[in-house]
């Protein structure tokens, strides 16, 4: 379904989704009839059909317009544009007829920031109802926006990691990663020889030593560095990802067209892609969730660290932080010039890594002399 997403939202413009006028019994929406148990392509071709002419008179005037645009030359670009988009949405019809309800309402639900207050709580009791048949778990989703006065940032001491990797374990629990088939982490621990830091490539995170830490190595977990200048927010074409008021980028799954464009653009190597549907034990199930961060996500759709939403804005620190064994793990607000990540990045020779492609990151590296 996330594959022919692009080809949806484009269709979207033409069907109108929402309420439009009807004679007899009142308003109809496109996404009632997607409730239908069969939503064939003659619904479909008869909702275009009403409501092309409304959002793209251009191409169907009405005859009083057609007077008027007798003689009005047009340009190669309008013309390539009415034509392509004409094309595209009737390519998505028997695509969308292929679908099942699930995926039809949740393709064509609106973007995050442009539904109303009514709107999130439909949707949000939607996902619930739908977790709770598929996990047997009542979920809470949570909305809660941004702190006030609030820019988180990360910091990691080097010199106390031993590679044990307890932070990878701890964040696949609280965020609802699939365990396997496919097997997703949003950390990774790199493995490199002491005195080659720089030399990133040489690094490995898959080595498996039977005791950590091992003598003549040093660890480097990297995970999305909450860029203050991110690129993978530049790349999405339909704006499925976006930087918080605290700092943190997020991804509105619903959105995702699963283009893999972040993917591509992030440096660090900090976004996953569901290949599949998400394979977690029903008795792992973490319960309590972001609707930005740590719901289940879907197949096709791209996820990464929200360096534990659901947490960070009810006061706790990122189950990473408090799954560190030896401390190396340390969190803040750099707004805050009294907190520890302040304190640090004051104190403490810090580095960031690839400073010289101008992302800014939030994530700041040291050792402890």
């Amino acid at each position: 379904m996330k594959v022919i997403g692009f080809v949806g939202n484009v269709t979207e413009t033409f069907i109108g989704i929402g309420e439009r006028e009807s004679t007899g019994k009142g308003p109809v929406t496109f996404r009632d009839l997607a409730k239908e148990p069969t939503f064939s392509v003659l619904t479909a071709m008869i909702l275009m059909s009403q409501n092309l002419n409304r959002s793209n008179r251009s191409l169907h005037p009405f005859p009083q317009q057609l007077k008027n645009m007798k003689n009005r030359p047009y340009t190669r670009r309008e013309f390539i544009r009415n034509l392509s988009l004409t094309t595209l949405a009737g390519l998505s019809l028997p695509l969308l007829s292929s679908c099942t309800k699930e995926e039809v309402e949740d393709f064509l639900q609106k973007h995050f920031h442009e539904m109303t207050e009514e709107e999130k709580k439909t949707a949000i009791a939607k996902l619930e109802q739908r977790y709770l048949q598929k996990y047997g778990r009542k979920f809470q989703i949570s909305t809660k926006v941004a702190l006030p006065d609030t820019l988180w940032g990360y910091g990691l001491e080097l010199s106390r990691c031993i590679g044990c990797r307890r932070c990878v374990y701890a964040c696949v629990k609280e965020n609802n990663h699939s365990r396997h088939n496919p097997q997703l982490h949003w950390i990774r621990v790199l493995r490199l020889k002491r005195g080659n830091l720089i030399n990133l490539e040489n690094s490995e995170h898959y080595y498996n030593p039977d005791l950590v830490p091992e003598k003549g190595f040093i660890y480097l977990p990297v995970q999305c560095q909450q860029c203050e200048n991110p690129p993978c927010v530049k790349v999405c074409p339909v704006h499925a990802t976006w930087q918080e008021p605290d700092g943190i980028v997020v991804v509105d799954y619903n959105w995702c067209i699963g283009c893999r464009y972040c993917i591509a653009a992030c440096p660090y190597k900090g976004r996953v892609f569901n290949w599949a549907e998400p394979n977690i034990p029903k008795e792992e199930i973490n319960p309590s969730v972001h609707y930005f961060g740590n719901r289940p996500r879907m197949k096709c759709a791209v996820d990464k660290c929200t360096f534990c939403i659901q947490r960070v804005r009810s006061g706790r620190y990122p189950a990473c932080v408090e799954a560190c064994p030896t401390g190396a793990r340390k969190f803040g607000n750099l707004l805050d010039p009294h907190s520890e990540i302040r304190y640090i990045i004051d104190r403490k020779r810090v580095f960031r890594l690839k400073e010289d492609l101008g992302t800014e990151p939030k994530f700041y590296y040291f050792f402890e002399a």
